[in-house]
């Protein structure tokens, strides 16, 4: 049985997917740069930067989930020599993790999303919205949350379709396995838009104690962002913020709906399961 391999299969996304996947029945090639085991799978080291982990990575996949290189300012220098080796050794289907910040022949990732459908006659481009996981797992605003009560952001008054990472992996395992591919790509939001002061009050709601937004310039937030990431990603980062300020994340899709059959889940109900298990 040919194999799904998954890129990023411990990230947010790249392991629900692969649980699900493995859980449906299908046989999944859990990739990360550590060979991390993965249950139900077969773990393999990836490294995109380290091409002698590849060969073995695409051994008997015909189908392939795509994390791009996290931190990566020009993704498709380094992605697109992997996709050639990956179409001559049999993938016939990709499905490549974007961003609905990011169109097709955008910035980063964007150039990747461009060339996909010449590469893979079966293909689809996912561009979730900002993950409710961001408030509850790893990620910097999750630990400001935890650690100050604080969420800090450049996103003004801005509205975001914040999308649980559930449903991401749910719309992914379908890309892959259904009889027909997308074959376009597909944005993906949660049921309703929420500003950041929003997100903060449901939180201090949910959880019971003080949460609140604190905000900050482009400027500001930038030359934060500097001192943890290189200084083209930070502004590239804080210009998502100053995007969602303007209106750029304002609205929702049916897409979760259309293509699972389910509702997205909403962030009442993630921080309630979150906050529940912590």
């Amino acid at each position: 049985m040919n194999a799904v391999l998954v890129i990023g299969a411990t990230g947010t996304t790249g392991g629900r997917t692969a649980a699900r996947l493995a859980a449906a029945g299908h046989r999944v090639k859990a990739a990360s740069r550590r060979g991390t085991a993965v249950r139900a799978a077969e773990s393999v080291a990836f490294d995109w930067y380290d091409p002698t982990t590849h060969a073995a990575a695409l051994e008997g996949a015909d189908r392939v989930y795509l994390l791009p290189p996290l931190g990566e300012t020009d993704p498709a220098a380094v992605m697109l020599p992997f996709l050639d080796r990956a179409r001559d050794a049999g993938v016939r289907r990709a499905v490549l993790l974007s961003s609905s910040a990011i169109p097709e022949g955008g910035p980063a990732v964007g150039a990747v999303h461009r060339a996909l459908p010449e590469l893979f006659p079966e293909w689809a481009v996912l561009r979730p919205c900002w993950f409710m996981q961001n408030f509850t797992g790893d990620h910097a605003h999750a630990r400001s949350i935890r650690e100050k009560g604080v969420v800090l952001s450049a996103t003004g008054d801005g509205r975001v379709g914040f999308v649980d990472a559930e449903d991401i992996a749910a719309v992914a395992v379908r890309a892959l396995t259904d009889t027909e591919a997308p074959g376009t790509d597909l944005v993906l939001t949660g049921p309703e838009t929420l500003s950041y002061d929003d997100v903060a009050a449901l939180f201090a709601e949910v959880a019971g104690r003080s949460v609140v937004h604190r905000r900050v310039s482009y400027e500001e937030l930038s030359a934060r962002l500097t001192e943890q990431v290189p200084p083209e990603f930070a502004a590239l980062l804080a210009g998502l913020d100053r995007a969602i300020a303007g209106g750029a994340e304002d609205r929702v899709t049916d897409t979760v709906l259309r293509v699972t059959g389910r509702p997205p889940r909403t962030l009442r109900a993630h921080l309630e399961d979150a906050l529940r298990t912590a």
